[in-house]
C-alpha cells in the first residue's frame, strides 16, 4: 500500500503531493514498483496536528482520487478519512477501500457508508486522539488491550454486515516506543482473528528516534522493521517507499517458502 497524502502537513514531505498531476506520477512510480493498494488521504494524523474539516478534506483529495481513478481504472485507491462524509465522496470518486485510524469513534457516520457500499475497512487502534494521543500512552498489557479492542469492534462491524476487514495495531498512535516494539515483536498474537493484518511503520518515530535520525533518513530502519513484521504475519505494509517494501516482501517470502 503507496502513501499519498494531499495535505501540506504530514510528516514525510516526500508523500506530500497536493497537485493532482503530482499525485498521479507518484502513483504511477509507486504501481511500477509493486504498489497493489494506493492510500490517499486529506487530513495528517501525525501527533499533535491539527484536525481539517470534512469539507476541506473534500475539496483535497477528490480530485486527486478521480484523477488516479481515471489513469489506474482497475487500481485499488484507499480513502484515508475518519468522516464518513469524506468516504462518501471518495467513494463516488472512485475509492473501494476505507482506511480508518478511529475506529468510527469521530465520525459515526463512517461504519454506516462502509456498510452501505460493503467497502474493504482497514480497523486500525488508537488511544487518544491525534492531537493528544502521544501526551502519556498507558497500557497494562499493549498487545492484550488492542487484541480485545478488535474482537469489540468486529462484533459491532459483524453486526453491521461487513466482514472485509484489514486489522492495524496502530503503531505511533497512543503508544511508547516500548509499546511499538512490544505490538510488533508480538505480531503473531493476532493471527488467532484470522483477518489481514496492515502495518504502517514507514518512517516513524518508532524508526527515526531511537536511531537519531529524521524521517528522510529513516528508509533502513523501516525496511528492517517491515522484515520483522512479515516474519511475524503482516499481510500489507503501508509504505512511502514502494520499491524497498516489495523488495523485502520478495526476500521475506523466498525465506518462507524454502
Amino acid at each position: 500500500m503507496g502513501i499519498v497524502n494531499a495535505t501540506p502537513d504530514s510528516f514525510y514531505s516526500e508523500s506530500r503531493k497536493i497537485a493532482a498531476e503530482g499525485a498521479v506520477n507518484l502513483v504511477r512510480q509507486m504501481v511500477e514498483e509493486g504498489a497493489q493498494i494506493i492510500d490517499i488521504g486529506g487530513q495528517s494524523t501525525r501527533p499533535g496536528a491539527e484536525r481539517v474539516e470534512a469539507r476541506e478534506e473534500i475539496k483535497r483529495v477528490v480530485p486527486i482520487i478521480e484523477a488516479v481513478h481515471v489513469a489506474f481504472p482497475n487500481l485499488l485507491i484507499s480513502i484515508d478519512t475518519f468522516y464518513g462524509e469524506v468516504a462518501e465522496a471518495a467513494f463516488q470518486a472512485g475509492a473501494g477501500m476505507v482506511n480508518d485510524v478511529s475506529a468510527w469513534s469521530i465520525d459515526p457516520t463512517l461504519l454506516e457508508v462502509v456498510a452501505k457500499h460493503q467497502l474493504p475497512y482497514v480497523l486500525m487502534h488508537m488511544q487518544g486522539m491525534p492531537q493528544d494521543m502521544q501526551a502519556a500512552p498507558k497500557y497494562d498489557d499493549v498487545v492484550n488491550e488492542v487484541y480485545k479492542f478488535f474482537t469489540d469492534k468486529l462484533s459491532v462491524l459483524r453486526q453491521h454486515g461487513v466482514s472485509d476487514v484489514l486489522l492495524d495495531p496502530g503503531f505511533g498512535f497512543g503508544k511508547t516506543l516500548e509499546h511499538n516494539y512490544a505490538l510488533l515483536g508480538r505480531l503473531k498474537e493476532f493471527s488467532t482473528l484470522e483477518l489481514p493484518l496492515l502495518i504502517g511503520l514507514s518512517r516513524k518515530g518508532m524508526i527515526y528516534k531511537p536511531l537519531n535520525t529524521k524521517p528522510e533518513e529513516a528508509l533502513i530502519g523501516t525496511t528492517a522493521a517491515n522484515v520483522i513484521a512479515l516474519m511475524n504475519g503482516a499481510h500489507v505494509l503501508r509504505v512511502h517507499d514502494v520499491k524497498a517494501a516489495a523488495e523485502a516482501i520478495k526476500i521475506v517470502s523466498l525465506a518462507q517458502e524454502s
